[in-house]
């Protein structure tokens, strides 16, 4: 992962071509990954699946892909791309449809760790997150196939593939055994 030594706005992210890297800006610094691995792809895309099912047939809210922009610091900007956010119905208008990245946290908030993941910058970006209002955001390891549950900072507990996972406060009602999303 690399970082830009000069400032830059989520516009100017937005105007990045695309291609075989990643980047979210971090209080206005540009960090660049690697496109994820196959198996972190593949769970992000069974997280959005389990989630995405639930929530349409509940009639809950939006599901937001791997990747999708959420804007939620401003001067500098920070613009992150979770491997899965969902927002509540109730939060959602038609004038939150923006050009470019949403300007809100989403509720819950998926992060699946990559190998070329650095453990200060996950927490660091779970502190973001939880800082910009997020209820709930799972912190999805493959290498132990376990997920660490935020609430709060001082809310966390780790699950193992025996253990379920739940969606509450942020997405009621929704359970799924760990080891399902492996």
């Amino acid at each position: 992962m690399t970082a830009s030594a000069s400032l830059t706005t989520a516009g100017g992210l937005l105007r990045l071509p695309r291609g075989k890297q990643r980047h979210e800006l971090v209080l206005g610094r540009l960090v660049t990954k690697p496109l994820r691995v196959m198996w972190d792809g593949a769970i992000a895309s069974n997280l959005s699946f389990r989630i995405g099912e639930y929530v349409k047939s509940h009639d809950l809210g939006e599901v937001f892909a791997a990747g999708t922009g959420f804007h939620i610091h401003h001067n500098p900007d920070t613009v992150y791309g979770p491997a899965l956010g969902f927002i509540a119905r109730k939060r959602l208008s038609a004038e939150d449809v923006p050009v470019g990245y949403l300007e809100m946290a989403p509720d819950l908030v998926a992060e699946v760790v990559s190998p070329s993941d650095i453990a200060a910058e996950v927490q660091a970006k779970v502190e973001g997150w939880l800082e910009a209002g997020v209820k709930l955001v799972w912190v999805v390891y493959p290498e132990t196939r376990s997920v660490a549950v935020y609430r709060s900072l001082e809310e966390v507990s780790v699950l193992r593939e025996r253990d379920t996972l739940t969606g509450e406060p942020a997405l009621p009602g929704f359970q799924c055994v760990v080891r399902e999303l492996f």
